[in-house]
């Protein structure tokens, strides 16, 4: 495959450039030198428990110094995607800061009256009132929205059931299939290139997930490196139908491509 001229850049976080809570070698120097030379970037996360300030605040604590609108969560995403649909609309919202900020800065009415959607975020203690609440209004006709479809997530006790699982629940109870906004949809992506004025020609995505960061890389048009410092192997490559651009060790590799 042809190498591009690369001018900008879409990271993924965890597995990429921190793993439980520490900077993974190279990812300060490669921030560092996307911002030192003035290359348009955005750090990319599906978690949208947190605000971009909260996990800027997360990042220095581990040694990675980036300004909060470097971030773009799957809750900033999810507001930007329903501002598009339904300007200044309404919403029932079952999920943390991240997500309630993100629409609300989006010029959304939170409520439980007749919203014009249901959405559905990560958090840590899903309440079975809400669950059963969302479920109501979407039969009333409210459209369903979720920011991600992972169905767990990590704790230090293990996984735990995250949005795509309640998400499953909540489909089970009404028929009614969500739209997904967060990684693997290349809405994610698209929404993130008009972020920092970005073509999809002249932009890379760097992940270590195969099925999330570069399959919805390849559907919009990237430019895709894969790590091996997450949750991907060699071995785990070979059983997918798509490939990323190149392969590399982590994002150490990548510091002088930059």
């Amino acid at each position: 495959m042809a190498e591009r001229t690369i001018t900008s850049w879409l990271t993924d976080m965890d597995g990429v450039l921190v793993h439980e809570g520490h900077a993974i070698p190279g990812a300060p120097e490669f921030l560092r030198a996307l911002q030192e030379r003035g290359r348009p970037f955005l750090i990319l996360t599906n978690n949208s428990i947190f605000t971009a300030r909260d996990l800027r605040a997360r990042l220095a604590t581990s040694g990675i110094d980036v300004p909060e609108e470097s971030i773009w969560t799957s809750a900033l995403a999810t507001a930007q995607f329903l501002h598009d649909q339904v300007p200044h609309g309404s919403a029932y919202a079952i999920g943390e800061a991240g997500l309630t900020t993100a629409l609300y800065e989006a010029g959304y009415t939170l409520t439980e009256s007749d919203p014009d959607y249901v959405v559905l975020g990560e958090t840590r203690t899903y309440s079975f009132e809400a669950i059963t609440k969302a479920v109501r209004l979407i039969l009333g006709g409210s459209r369903f929205i979720c920011t991600n479809p992972d169905t767990t997530g990590p704790s230090q006790e293990g996984p735990l059931p995250a949005t795509g699982a309640v998400a499953a629940m909540i489909t089970a109870a009404t028929g009614r299939e969500p739209y997904f906004v967060g990684k693997p949809n290349p809405m994610m992506f698209r929404s993130a290139l008009n972020r920092i004025d970005a073509h999809s020609e002249t932009t890379a995505m760097v992940g270590d997930r195969m099925d999330t960061d570069i399959v919805a890389g390849i559907e919009a048009g990237l430019h895709t490196y894969l790590v091996m410092t997450g949750s991907t192997t060699m071995r785990d490559v070979d059983r997918y139908p798509f490939r990323p651009s190149k392969v590399v060790d982590s994002v150490a590799d990548l510091v002088d491509l930059v």
